[in-house]
């Protein structure tokens, strides 16, 4: 293939350059090419489109030049859909145009372009130097993430889109030319869009210097949002309860859509969107919500998308791919709960919604918040740095907060029960007014088992996975294969009995149940998910992050296996457990008791004083200390041994000495599939460098020759080599 790049060297120089390409870049050619479309023989006014290419392959993410026909001038625009040719066997490419110019950058014949698919622009310059951007930052490819940033297309969708907006064009046209106080009428020129500048911000229990600040065009801020629910109606009357974030970010999308301009907020599932979007009903802008979430149906995503490109401002609510809408005239962007594990993207090059929203506040200007009950160590990092402003509520609230390991005796048998004494007798006098919330640590009914006789974990004897028992009354099986565990006994001891290891929301419901007799139990979890409960007193046992909200909120709340959940291997661990913790807290009326069974020291102190960043700022201490995200920036390589150990050594020379001085490596050590994995730690000064760099060794990795033909001796499979950068799960 034409200019594939087969050396580091010319990997590093290719991989990271601008978006235009290099003049020494060859582009594909279509096949079947006879015509010499070279610079010397094209037509006087020759135009040329560069192409980014939907494709997988690392060495294809770059600009390709093509050749635009005179039939498809007319539909050729920046951000069109279109279909090109590859270089051999017919093959066809489908792509968007990022811009078009007089003469190409390859001093040779072009291909032309076989079809624009839609005529439409879906791909706006913003956007595209925001994929571009997010990719060269992560070491990914800018296809990636412009796959999350425009959905698949919808022709009958798009069809009725562009009739929708040519009738508007019509009757603003004649509106134009027969109101005579119209701009365009007499002859002005009219505005091109939303009108930019200061708004005015009502914040409920904000300070009004805080919201003064706020009102800035480009402001950053940290806004710890008030810990309890509050009650909204929506335009039917109808009475809902929220989070007070909820209404804390409604109130200040609609301020600055009310200036004219556009709104993202990105939260992390579809329970705080239903949320938002009552709070957004209740503050008297409906009209303008524009939802964009995984659980739409794809043709009324697009349906939607296309809304967002109209020109017009919006407030666009959906999950993290939302920070990557079309939207014109970006005055705000939000983020709700920014450490939630479901702000990071799965899919390649796995961009946190973070660093998505950072980097776009940069580019567009727009104001910027992560508004949280409890903070991450990487937005603490920034608010340290200056970057963000921190806001806190006035007066600030402090929840109820009871640590049964701060207790007089915690050791006592009533103490130290899964559930203590204590906390039984603030749920019965609980039980009396309202609903009561129970969070555990995991789903089913006892997700873990172990022999009765020495405590060892109880393995199936078909595969060695984990016994469990998935509900009441139901024999032990396997967690991965489903055997069912007859006549088994264990390997260390050969024991035949079993004990429950760790307990699960439905044996705590069972339990639950036979306490408080007559009282109603509700599971919520992933498997009975529950989004809203009435105020007449029940008991709802929640799995972390699937509690549902109770009307009026929560007469008490109960937090369980503490211990349990500190003990698991993550570097995040601690601000997980305070986001879980914090979040649940919230969901209490105010002045509710909540009881946290088991833990104490620090974490349980900033639940009391609901001060949770002075434990983030320690942990950054910690982390500073030992050079762990997000004190530095990491990326993990992974693949074969000898493949890692090569690619670790091209880096190494690859980079400067004066680079090499900030950095450093972890490992190898195993990964699965019998690969391995390198940790490089690096300074955030040469991530632009050290990111360059991964990028052309696996594009190098990419383009290595293999042996054609059958398997034989000689045969090697496909080189790999992943290269992940800020994964902040690698003790996982």
């Amino acid at each position: 293939m034409v200019g594939v790049v087969t050396d580091v060297e010319r990997a590093a120089g290719a991989v990271g350059a601008p978006e235009t390409s290099a003049p020494s870049e060859a582009p594909i050619a279509g096949a079947g090419a006879a015509q010499d479309l070279s610079p010397a023989s094209a037509e006087p006014h020759a135009v040329v489109a560069r192409v980014m290419l939907e494709s997988p392959l690392p060495q294809l993410d770059r600009l390709f030049d093509y050749l635009v026909p005179s039939a498809l001038r007319a539909d050729a625009r920046a951000g069109v859909r279109v279909k090109v040719p590859l270089r051999s066997a017919g093959r066809t490419a489908r792509g968007y145009i990022v811009e078009l110019v007089d003469h190409p950058g390859y001093q040779g014949s072009l291909s032309e372009i076989d079809e624009i698919v839609s005529p439409l622009p879906v791909l706006t310059p913003e956007v595209w130097a925001l994929a571009r951007r997010l990719a060269d930052r992560a070491a990914g490819s800018a296809c990636d993430i412009v796959r999350l940033a425009v959905p698949p297309r919808f022709v009958r969708v798009e069809k009725a889109f562009l009739a929708r907006r040519a009738a508007e064009q019509a009757a603003e046209s004649v509106n134009a030319t027969t109101d005579p106080a119209s701009p365009t009428a007499a002859g002005g020129e009219g505005t091109s869009g939303p009108v930019r500048g200061i708004v005015a911000l009502e914040l409920t229990a904000y300070s009004i210097d805080d919201a003064r600040h706020l009102a800035e065009p480009g402001a950053r801020s940290a806004i710890d949002a008030v810990a309890t629910v509050t009650a909204v109606t929506d335009s039917a009357g109808a009475a809902h309860t929220v989070g007070h974030w909820a209404l804390t970010v409604a109130e200040l999308a609609a301020a600055v859509y009310r200036a004219g301009e556009s709104v993202i907020v990105a939260v992390p599932d579809y329970r705080d969107q239903i949320s938002l979007e009552q709070a957004l009903a209740h503050v008297g802008v409906t009209e303008a919500v524009v939802p964009l979430d995984a659980r739409q149906a794809r043709n009324e995503r697009y349906g939607n998308f296309l809304t967002a490109l109209d020109g017009a401002p919006h407030i666009v609510v959906g999950n993290r791919s939302s920070l990557y809408a079309p939207v014109s005239g970006l005055g705000l962007i939000v983020v709700w709960d920014e450490g939630d594990s479901l702000q990071t993207e799965p899919l390649a090059p796995y961009v946190h919604v973070r660093d998505a929203a950072l980097v776009r506040q940069e580019q567009s200007g727009a104001r910027l918040a992560f508004v949280s009950h409890s903070r991450s160590t990487e937005v603490e990092r920034l608010v340290e740095l200056g970057f963000l402003h921190p806001v806190f509520p006035a007066p600030r609230y402090l929840p109820r907060v009871v640590p049964t390991a701060e207790q007089d005796d915690p050791d006592s048998p009533q103490n130290s029960a899964r559930i203590p004494s204590s906390a039984w007798a603030v749920a019965r006098k609980a039980l009396e007014t309202g609903p009561v919330l129970v969070q555990v640590a995991r789903p089913g009914y006892a997700p873990v088992l172990a022999c009765q006789s020495c405590s060892m974990p109880a393995l199936c004897t078909v595969c060695s996975g984990p016994l469990r028992v998935a509900r009441a009354g139901e024999r032990p099986s396997c967690s991965l294969c489903g055997a069912i565990a007859v006549n088994w006994s264990c390997s260390h001891c050969q024991g035949t009995s079993f004990r429950f290891a760790s307990i699960g929301s439905g044996r705590t419901a069972d339990e639950l149940g036979r306490a408080f007799p007559g009282t109603r139990v509700i599971v919520a979890d992933g498997d009975h998910p529950v989004l809203t409960v009435d105020a007449r007193p029940a008991l709802v046992v929640a799995t972390r992050g699937a509690e549902p909200i109770a009307s009026g909120g929560y007469r008490a709340v109960l937090l369980l296996d503490g211990p349990r959940m500190l003990a698991r291997e993550s570097l995040r661990v601690a601000e997980d457990c305070l986001r879980w913790w914090s979040n649940a807290i919230a969901l209490s009326a105010p002045r509710a008791t909540t009881v946290l069974v088991g833990v104490g020291g620090e974490l349980a102190k900033s639940l009391v004083t609901w001060r949770q960043d002075v434990v983030t700022a320690e942990e950054l201490v910690d982390r500073r200390r030992l050079r762990f995200p997000p004190a530095v920036r990491i990326a993990t390589v992974t693949g074969a041994a000898d493949t890692v150990a090569t690619a670790m050594t091209e880096l190494r020379v690859l980079v400067t000495d004066e680079e090499w001085a900030k950095m450093d490596t972890l490992g190898p050590v195993p990964a699965d599939d019998g690969l391995v994995r390198v940790i490089v730690r690096f300074d955030y000064a040469v991530g632009a460098s050290v990111a360059r760099h991964l990028r052309a060794l696996v594009v190098k990795n990419a383009t290595t020759r293999r042996p054609r033909g059958g398997r034989s001796a000689a045969y090697r499979p496909p080189p790999t080599l992943r290269v992940r950068f800020d994964d902040s799960e690698i003790m996982e």
